[in-house]
């Protein structure tokens, strides 16, 4: 095990360019009062995060990556490795079990990037998942929509956050779907640079679709035990063609009964991939047949949706999690009991972003926190399936979650987005 030899922890956080992360890690970093060392791909996005140690790692490549950070760690102990995204969950544990920190299995984690993987996993583990085959992209659309029952859902193997999954009711809808995933799979290769021979590039996997409502739960895991720290609803049906996540509600309105259902699920998901140690976000859904996972990661939810959480005496979900990872108790911390939630701003259509109006209304709604609009104007705008970037977030806070949905509707009316 690499033991640190200074007073303050220090903590490797690993941050890809692309992450909506970056600063809400940093400041929890800052007031636990650690010494940060920053991963990235590129030297000048360390350089300017970090005023002191950074490393440039291919993500990609954790072998090679792995060799990096246990060399620094010889002259410089880590006393916790942090990944923030998916593209760093494989990296963040490989990593730490070179240098014996507490980490998650390889084989789980890798289990959580492959939409397949996971559902073989735990099929082999008695879990009870939709019925699902994997295909190659190169293989006969026409004749694989005859092997399948509708409706259906087509998804990538590691993409996230909605991206490239698609319904299907009937053979033709099957085919368009097919062949769309296919091309965007191919955008995404080229767009990463990566072998044309990508295990995770050339499959697709199609499950029976589940229907019913969908939460999201955020927990972490403690020596294998799962604490929920928060269950979140999703008011908005998500039924497709296309799975948009716009509004993000808690605490759950739910029945308690529900809830426990769900909670259960989720452990017994975490326990059958054999995860074991830090964040969990879940998806969910339920219909009269029980609760049903719908994915799972070894990480806390995306996007900036994290300030929703707040816990004990306003501690962010970053600092918990930094907290867990360098050997602090996080037991006793809960969430706050005021009502919060995101809205996740959707993209109508293609194209440039023009102007954002009403951003002030928007702002004098009751209740709202925060309206942060991540695309620049003139950025691009790209909407799902293909797109992988929300126009913003809207944060509310209230005394219910009634009132945070209505807040949340209602600042989100009062904008308009000019898109060229």
């Amino acid at each position: 095990m690499s033991v640190q030899s200074s007073e303050k922890p220090r903590v490797l956080l690993l941050l890809p360019t692309r992450t909506y992360r970056a600063t809400d890690f940093l400041d929890a970093a800052r007031k636990l009062d650690v010494e940060v060392v920053i991963a990235s791909e590129e030297p000048a996005t360390t350089a300017d995060l970090s005023p002191t140690d950074t490393l440039v790692l291919d993500f990609r490549d954790p072998t090679t990556a792995t060799q990096i950070i246990t060399e620094f760690a010889t002259t410089k102990p880590i006393a916790a490795i942090v990944g923030v995204d998916d593209d760093t969950t494989i990296l963040a544990t490989t990593a730490s079990e070179a240098l014996g920190l507490p980490h998650n299995p390889i084989s789980s984690a890798e289990a959580t990037r492959d939409k397949y993987l996971l559902r073989k996993t735990l099929s082999e583990q008695g879990v009870s998942v939709p019925k699902y085959k994997r295909f190659s992209i190169h293989d006969d659309i026409t004749e694989i929509s005859t092997q399948i029952d509708f409706p259906c859902v087509i998804k990538p193997l590691s993409l996230s956050a909605s991206r490239g999954v698609i319904r299907a009711d009937n053979p033709r809808q099957f085919i368009q779907a097919f062949e769309r995933i296919t091309k965007l799979l191919h955008s995404v290769r080229e767009t990463r640079g990566m072998d044309d021979n990508s295990e995770r590039f050339q499959h697709l996997i199609v499950e029976d679709y589940i229907p019913g409502i969908e939460v999201a739960l955020e927990g972490i895991l403690i020596n294998g035990e799962l604490k929920t720290l928060t269950l979140f609803d999703k008011p908005d049906p998500l039924e497709g063609p296309y799975f948009e996540e716009t509004l993000y509600i808690t605490p759950s309105r739910l029945s308690t009964e529900i809830q426990d259902e769900l909670y259960c699920a989720a452990a017994q998901t975490s326990a059958a991939l054999g995860l074991r140690h830090g964040p969990v976000h879940a998806e969910l859904r339920y219909n009269e047949k029980g609760a049903h996972l719908i994915e799972i990661a070894a990480r806390t939810i995306g996007g900036l949706c994290s300030r929703t959480l707040r816990f004990g005496t306003g501690m962010s979900l970053e600092e918990l999690v930094i907290r867990h990872a360098i050997g602090q108790s996080v037991d006793t911390f809960n969430r706050e009991n005021q009502a919060a939630g995101v809205m996740m701003i959707p993209v109508p259509k293609a194209g440039i972003l023009g102007d954002v109006r009403g951003k002030k209304e928007a702002r004098a709604v009751t209740g709202i926190e925060e309206v942060n609009i991540t695309i620049p104007i003139g950025g691009e705008v790209v909407p799902l399936p293909e797109g992988d970037k929300y126009l913003g977030f809207i944060f509310v806070r209230a005394e219910t979650p009634e009132a945070v949905e209505a807040s949340l509707r209602e600042a989100h009316q009062l904008m308009e987005f000019v898109i060229l």
